[in-house]
């Protein structure tokens, strides 16, 4: 009896520590009666590595969140020849930023974190249209006949109003990755709902580093990139996030760093002296960023590998096992697939600090680039405040019409697809045909896609 009696106590013991756990980790994720979302602590401002110290001190509150927010996704794409191993992948810095308000809430300072970038982007350009010139005058020059075609412009900031041929096109000509940058959701949304500009299927990919190709005949374009880079960093109210994604199981934001807020802000004082060198200090401080870059952009194919310590492994590990834990609790099972990413985004965020604290030694000091604690704790309690934001905006959606598996194989189909195609792609994904078949008859229900004729189908203006 007194043996049993310690078992149940030790058993008790066990599941309370467990319990424990899952509390504790739940003050990092457990959703704020969804009035306000938690600011990033002053702690973590005052560890940063120095740029971003420079860079958001003269801000405060939601608006320093969100040029800290910002200016990550935009220093995501200044580290060239940077790069980790991930779940055995070759992961590089590159993340997607989106922050979601009301209107007049002061977003628009997310704007400020472009500064960093704007000399790296005017001197791509540069010498890029110096580079074609030179090579069309060599042409003119020549007495052979020579038909292989000058370089394509090479450009840093990529807009989101493009056609989906020239986003490859500008991916293909890129050395070290592109940009997106745009203060207005809207404008991405209306070219995810044209045919010729639908590049839903790019952004998924590309957050992966996944290959990507295009070939059309008749404008004359191949492209085929191995391992596409792209950062995007963009900002809307919670009406254009409905436009953007339509279903709370959209494969593209679970890929997103999430900063949500619904305060309005006061009318600020808009002759304030104080304010006046806000643009100087990003300026100053895009010098070091263009001599970064420039810097690990010369080593050419001596890349830079960033590690983590065996401990921080084991920290990260049990950190995210036990967040799992708690989302399968607590929370929609459907939540794991941002919750699998934001792992990732901890990586990339650990990386791009890392990179930021070493910036003037970096290029020179070899081939690793290992995680200090410091970083890699800032990495977790950053991550883990994204986290939060992200599943209050998650839980804000009306339930998702299309998973992120369905996604993948609607959009996987061209615009007119025949029943053929569908049980072809259904064969390469492991799809049982009736399978298939049902998730045809489900999508014609949800107006998802139409019947043209017997057998043939086409997707319908919201999954364009």
């Amino acid at each position: 009896m007194i043996i049993v009696g310690i078992l149940l106590f030790q058993k008790f013991q066990k599941l309370s520590v467990l319990k424990y756990q899952k509390d504790k980790i739940m003050e990092g994720i457990r959703i704020n009666e969804g009035i306000t979302n938690d600011l990033i602590e002053e702690s973590v401002y005052r560890r940063l590595p120095q740029i971003l110290q420079n860079i958001t001190q003269p801000f405060t509150g939601r608006e320093r969140d969100i040029v800290f927010a910002s200016a990550l996704g935009v220093l995501s794409t200044c580290l060239p020849n940077v790069y980790g191993i991930y779940d055995g992948d070759k992961i590089y810095p590159n993340v997607y930023v989106m922050i979601i308000a009301p209107a007049a809430s002061g977003k628009g300072v997310m704007n400020k974190s472009r500064i960093l970038i704007d000399k790296i982007h005017d001197q791509t350009l540069k010498n890029s249209i110096k580079a074609e010139k030179e090579c069309k005058n060599k042409k003119k020059e020549s007495k052979e006949k020579d038909d292989a075609p000058c370089p394509s412009i090479e450009i840093k900031i990529m807009p989101a109003n493009i056609s989906t041929a020239e986003m490859y096109t500008y991916m293909g000509s890129s050395k070290y990755g592109l940009l997106i940058m745009e203060s207005e959701a809207d404008t991405m949304s209306n070219m995810l709902n044209n045919d010729w500009s639908n590049y839903s299927d790019i952004l998924r990919k590309c957050f992966h580093h996944e290959p990507i190709s295009i070939s059309r005949k008749m404008e004359k374009i191949f492209e085929d990139i191995k391992e596409p880079k792209l950062s995007l960093v963009m900002s809307g109210t919670p009406e254009q996030l409905k436009t953007l994604i339509k279903s709370k199981e959209n494969g593209l934001y679970s890929r997103f760093i999430v900063y949500t807020f619904d305060e309005i802000s006061q009318f600020k004082n808009v002759f304030s002296i104080s304010t006046r060198n806000n643009n100087a200090v990003f300026e100053e401080e895009a010098k070091q960023v263009f001599n970064l870059y420039e810097g690990l952009a010369g080593l050419e194919k001596e890349e830079i590998e960033f590690k983590l310590t065996e401990n921080q492994v084991r920290k990260f590990l049990k950190e995210l096992t036990v967040m799992h834990g708690a989302i399968l609790d607590f929370h929609p099972h459907s939540f794991i697939s941002n919750l699998n990413r934001h792992g990732l985004i901890l990586y990339r965020v650990a990386m791009i600090l890392t990179a930021l604290r070493n910036i003037n030694t970096i290029p020179v000091t070899g081939k690793e680039l290992v995680c200090s604690n410091v970083d890699f704790i800032l990495a977790l309690e950053i991550t883990k405040v994204f986290l939060r934001h992200s599943l209050v905006t998650y839980n804000t959606f009306d339930d998702g019409i299309l998973s992120e598996n369905d996604e993948k194989i609607l959009f996987g189909l061209p615009f007119q697809f025949t029943r053929a195609q569908a049980i072809d792609l259904a064969k390469e994904n492991n799809i049982p045909i009736r399978t298939m078949d049902d998730k045809l008859k489900q999508w014609k229900k949800k107006h998802i896609i139409s019947p043209i004729k017997q057998g043939l189908y086409k997707r319908n203006k919201n999954f364009m």
